[in-house]
């Protein structure tokens, strides 16, 4: 059913893994689609009141693959940039709880992934990178509300227009994620948080959820993020916003070579 997902429902508890692991777990068109598509197949099985969502081996996710936005799409390019937004706000309104496992790097796209769970457990060794900007291209698919609605206006601004890496205890210490643990630990914690929410009563895990959600969306203005795709497509067009992009890759090549 999914290609580049592991999708598992176990009575109360779900499972959502990012499994493209040899390639750190890239979100690509189509592993966007599938956390959209991940999230309603939970919304059909009522009985699933937490959902893990982890990636497989050595990383979280290594942030959006550019590659699969650059070739041939079934979609527009507006269309296709508004696929992370859809995601994010699929896996947001699920009616489950989303609990993100995050270790190893973090980064772009996925920093907005785990930013629409409603809880992140990090381990001592994760590193998070917003790198879009150097990329030449903004934040978008919902990021930036969502960021100043869990780390403030500032700091958001800081960690979105310097770019530069951050770790698990910074992390805690601007409020993105709830705990940090030692890696070792890091998913022995997380299924333990999610049996325990998981044995509450449904009706009050549900109503918490929407009634938290309710009230940021209206303080946040997530609902403006449909405009993110415009912004997004513009700068994959903008000369100035293209030459940043070569060199940040060009870069980057240098010091893998």
């Amino acid at each position: 059913m999914f290609e580049t997902l592991r999708v598992e429902a176990d009575g109360r508890l779900g499972r959502l893994t990012l499994d493209r692991a040899d390639q750190l777990n890239p979100l690509s068109t189509k592993t966007l689609a599938e956390v959209a598509d991940a999230a309603r197949w939970f919304d059909e099985r009522p009985e699933v009141k937490v959902v893990i969502v982890r990636g497989a081996g050595r990383a979280f996710s290594a942030g959006a693959d550019l590659a699969s936005f650059a070739g041939p799409q079934p979609l527009s390019p507006r269309d296709g940039a508004d696929l992370g937004r859809r995601m994010a706000d699929a896996l947001e309104t699920m009616n489950a709880l989303a609990i993100a496992q995050i270790h190893g790097w973090c980064v772009g796209g996925g920093v907005v992934l785990v930013s629409a769970c409603d809880l992140r457990i990090a381990s001592d060794d994760a590193r998070f990178s917003i790198p879009e900007v150097d990329l030449g291209i903004p934040l978008a698919w919902g990021g930036i509300p969502r960021l100043v609605r869990e780390i403030g206006p500032a700091m958001t601004k800081e960690l979105v227009t310097t770019c530069r890496p951050f770790d698990a205890a910074e992390a805690k210490a601007i409020g993105f994620v709830n705990r940090v643990v030692p890696a070792d630990a890091l998913e022995a914690e997380v299924e333990a948080l999610a049996a325990g929410l998981a044995a509450k009563a449904t009706h009050a895990i549900w109503s918490t959820k929407r009634h938290v959600n309710a009230a940021t969306a209206q303080s946040f203005g997530l609902g403006r993020s449909w405009a993110d795709a415009d912004s997004l497509v513009t700068a994959l067009h903008d000369p100035e916003c293209a030459a940043a992009r070569r060199a940040y890759l060009e870069q980057r090549a240098k010091k893998k070579g």
